[in-house]
């Protein structure tokens, strides 16, 4: 038996965001870039430049946004060292290393997946087209 999940509704636009912890917590790590950072930090601790080859396509700018929200919610913790240039070092925190236990099946699952995600897409024709033929 599977315990039901707790929604609490939220009128749109409320400010009260922090009363559904689903959408809390997602507005964060669903974004394009949080999980792949994650994920990237899973095998230890690294630098910025180390974390930017890591990911690929990101930006810095974007990285730097997403390492700081990621910080600024428990996930990810920044260490800088007193050096010139200043060394800066990123490490998953306890809550960043469970969150990933609890996703890395979904990436997998992404991973596994992706080519059929992408052939339905190809496939898919938006009702008000599909009307018009």
């Amino acid at each position: 038996m599977s315990a039901k999940l707790s929604l609490s509704p939220v009128a749109p636009g409320s400010g009260q965001d922090e009363r559904c912890p689903v959408r809390d917590v997602l507005d964060c790590i669903g974004d394009r870039w949080s999980l792949l950072t994650l994920a990237a930090l899973e095998g230890g601790t690294l630098r910025f430049t180390e974390l930017k080859r890591a990911i690929g396509d990101i930006s810095q700018r974007m990285l730097a946004q997403t390492l700081r929200t990621l910080e600024r919610d428990g996930y990810v913790t920044r260490k800088v060292h007193p050096t010139v240039p200043p060394k800066v070092e990123y490490t998953l925190t306890d809550l960043g290393g469970s969150l990933l236990a609890k996703v890395k099946p979904l990436i997998r699952w992404a991973d596994e997946n992706h080519a059929r995600v992408r052939k339905a897409r190809k496939a898919y024709v938006p009702p008000a087209t599909a009307m018009a033929l």
